[in-house]
């Protein structure tokens, strides 16, 4: 007994596909939108943001040495 494939959104344009073997582009629904999303990524247009953080030390600025403060 064969069971339902599981349906998915294509991540690119939103339209809904079977999960199966048969389809070589998934989890996107066609060629195009699996190239469109391969030259967002080429292009550097998917970004993780990054939020700065006033507790955390700079990496550009020296640490205090205490071993310099001794005398």
């Amino acid at each position: 007994m064969r069971s339902k494939p599981r349906l998915v959104n294509c991540p690119r344009c939103g339209k809904g596909l079977a999960w199966e073997a048969a389809n070589r582009f998934r989890p996107f629904c066609s060629e195009r939108c699996k190239m469109i999303d391969l030259g967002a990524w080429a292009s550097e247009s998917y970004r993780i943001p990054v939020a700065d953080s006033k507790d955390e030390p700079e990496a550009d600025a020296p640490e205090a040495d205490s071993s310099h403060n001794r005398g």
